[in-house]
């Protein structure tokens, strides 16, 4: 399954009638050109799992780190960058047992 289609799934499995009126998704640009992703993991299988945050700066253009903190699935990177940081927090939650 593609990174977007898994996200869109993942996105809907915590969709219960409260927690996507205060929680969701946000992918946004940032103007060093880059990405910004917050996804809520409160009240989530995720929401107390360890998180090993990942920093890769590999030039100026190419980079990115994602981390977790105060429930919430932070992720920023290079204008190339953005499926890097899904897939990322893909293959995390992937690997935690629900």
């Amino acid at each position: 399954m593609n990174t977007l289609k898994w996200l869109q799934n993942w996105y809907y499995e915590n969709c219960n009638g409260d927690w996507e009126h205060s929680y969701g998704v946000k992918i946004d640009t940032v103007d060093n050109p880059g990405w910004s992703v917050e996804i809520d993991l409160t009240d989530t299988y995720l929401e107390d799992m360890f998180f090993d945050s990942v920093e890769e700066e590999r030039n100026d253009k190419d980079w990115f780190y994602c981390i977790v903190w105060d429930g919430v699935f932070h992720g920023a990177g290079g204008a190339m960058n953005l499926e890097e940081i899904l897939v990322y927090f893909k293959n995390w939650a992937s690997s935690i047992e629900k």
